[in-house]
């Protein structure tokens, strides 16, 4: 299954961005594409490799698009 990642990014919140990555808030409970549920967060990798220093323990799922990662997080 295919991400629609520009609709699913005009629904979310900008958060972060640097030269690596940019993140983005789900306020309005979006469904992941890839399990279906809500998820917290979604990272766009823009850098290949890309390192993520994470601060708190998550779940998450992995989306690919034109060699870009796309990870939802979701907290436990």
């Amino acid at each position: 299954m295919d991400i629609d990642t520009e609709e699913l990014i005009t629904s979310l919140t900008p958060r972060k961005e640097n030269s690596a990555l940019k993140s983005y808030q789900n306020t309005v409970s979006v469904a992941c594409p890839a399990c279906g549920m809500p998820f917290d967060d979604l990272v766009v990798c823009k850098q290949n490799p890309t390192s993520l220093n994470l601060s708190k323990q998550l779940n998450f799922c992995v989306g690919v698009e034109d060699g870009q990662a796309f990870i939802f997080t979701h907290k436990q």
